[in-house]
């Protein structure tokens, strides 16, 4: 894919998300891969995006997502939406209009690799196919679906049935997200992958 936007006319919309702090901005061009997604839940974070690293220098940006044809902003200020989405929007446009670069180097690859290092890294080839299921599932089945509330859920291990995964975007800090992992996700693995028992996020410090 193309690290920087294409230029040309650009709208964009803002759709509210479960998450109170965090306002998803849908582009009608591409910035990513479809099936790949970029979060940066700090500015450290975001070395290989120049676009997420001028969203930070707004004093109220605290995360960024970045998705095929969105990008989800989190708020850590009062000032409510209504105030910020012109500013924001109005930016957005004009960086991807003036073809400004999004990524540095394109991420697909390195996304790629770190799945199949999560996987290998289960210990017996029985529970490396058993995270790969898991990954499977959670790319074809609970992604596009997350994507919606503009977040992504992405594995991290799999250890004696115990799936952990990592909430970006919107599912970070939103208050559904435990019903969503628990009740959602975690139903559909055990009804998948037998060998399951619990699904985990880390993050999140309620009890379930």
């Amino acid at each position: 894919m193309n690290t920087t936007a294409p230029a040309g006319s650009v709208s964009i919309y803002a759709e509210a998300s479960p998450n109170p702090e965090s306002m998803k901005f849908v582009l009608n061009t591409q910035l990513l891969s479809d099936g790949v997604s970029v979060d940066y839940p700090d500015p450290a974070a975001a070395a290989n995006s120049p676009l997420a690293q001028e969203l930070f220098k707004f004093d109220y940006v605290s995360r960024v997502f970045l998705a095929q044809n969105f990008v989800t902003v989190t708020k850590s200020s009062d000032l409510t939406w209504t105030h910020l989405i012109p500013e924001l929007r109005t930016f957005l446009k004009s960086y991807v209009e003036s073809g400004g670069p999004i990524f540095l180097v394109d991420p697909v690859a390195g996304q790629r690799a770190a799945q199949q290092e999560a996987a290998g890294a289960a210990g017996s080839a029985e529970d490396q196919a058993t995270a790969q299921k898991i990954i499977d599932l959670l790319d074809n089945y609970v992604r596009p679906a997350v994507e919606q509330d503009g977040g992504n859920i992405t594995f991290k291990s799999y250890n004696d049935g115990i799936v952990t995964v990592n909430l970006q975007g919107s599912c970070s800090g939103c208050p559904s997200a435990t019903v969503t992992l628990k009740s959602g996700i975690e139903n559909l693995l055990k009804r998948m992958v037998p060998e399951v028992k619990e699904v985990v996020a880390e993050g999140i410090t309620a009890s379930f």
